[in-house]
């Protein structure tokens, strides 16, 4: 039961619709939104969206082109994004760690945090020798399928995996793993070894090797990785690379206040 009267249930319901809205342009911030495609992605009339939409334009969170009248995310999502990162001790205690891994190993270094279904990238550090990667801070990923998502699955307890398993494993590529008994055999032979692999499942031509980082209570909630095309990072290097990988988020992890 609940207390709310029709009037306040129904502003939850424009809050909720309006959320859905910002959340759609922010996910698909290339995309040439207008009116009539915005509706037709979050099922809404054309009417409504236009006045779900009026306050977020006003609090500057969306904007309009005045030409082609399509929707993209205003500065005020920006400056909400930055107070967000500005206020992560993780980003500020692992950058260090992240510029000498990067130089380390001459390839891009990625910081994730855990955020379920997904994980979500709040740094990267990138040589700028090489084939710059496609990834960017605060895009999302599926936590199955990458180096750092599996970093951080295989410390969690059983009941995070099963959910991950429960809400379905589809290909992102030809190697991803897809059931859950690969997933946990191999997130078995993660925490035996310390590191993790994406070895072609999230991007086809990109291998990435991860490490958990544990936080003051031992607890994992992110991860540490490099990638690099599989020309760069191959098979035999992956050995090499894993242990370097490893000691550097063991590094972050007891700057955090780890005791591992």
């Amino acid at each position: 039961m609940t207390n709310e009267t029709p009037a306040e249930r129904n502003r939850s319901a424009s809050l909720r619709r309006a959320l859905a809205v910002l959340e759609h342009v922010r996910d698909h911030a290339g995309a040439d939104l207008s009116l009539t495609r915005l509706a037709e992605a979050v099922g809404l009339p054309k009417s409504t969206v236009l006045r779900l939409t009026t306050p977020l334009l006003e609090a500057g969170l969306l904007v309009r082109d005045r030409r082609s009248g399509a929707y993209r995310l205003g500065p005020a999502a920006l400056h909400l994004g930055q107070a967000y990162l500005a206020r992560l001790d993780l980003r500020t205690v692992a950058a260090e760690e992240s510029h000498r891994l990067m130089l380390e190993v001459s390839e891009t270094v990625h910081l994730v945090v855990y955020d379920p279904p997904d994980v979500v990238y709040i740094d990267k550090v990138e040589n700028a020798t090489n084939v710059r990667m496609a990834s960017r801070i605060g895009s999302r990923a599926p936590v199955y399928c990458t180096a750092v998502g599996k970093a951080i699955l295989a410390w969690q307890p059983d009941h995070v995996v099963d959910d991950v398993v429960a809400a379905g494993m589809p290909p992102v590529t030809k190697y991803t793993i897809t059931d859950g008994a690969s997933l946990r055999a191999e997130l078995g032979r993660i925490r035996q070894r310390g590191y993790s692999v994406d070895d072609r499942e999230n991007e086809p031509e990109v291998r990435c090797v991860g490490a958990p980082i544990f936080n003051q209570a031992n607890m994992v909630t992110s991860a540490i990785s490099v990638s690099g095309l599989t020309s760069r990072i191959t098979a035999a290097r992956v050995r090499t690379l894993g242990p370097q990988v490893a000691e550097a988020a063991l590094r972050i992890s007891r700057k955090l206040g780890s005791t591992r």
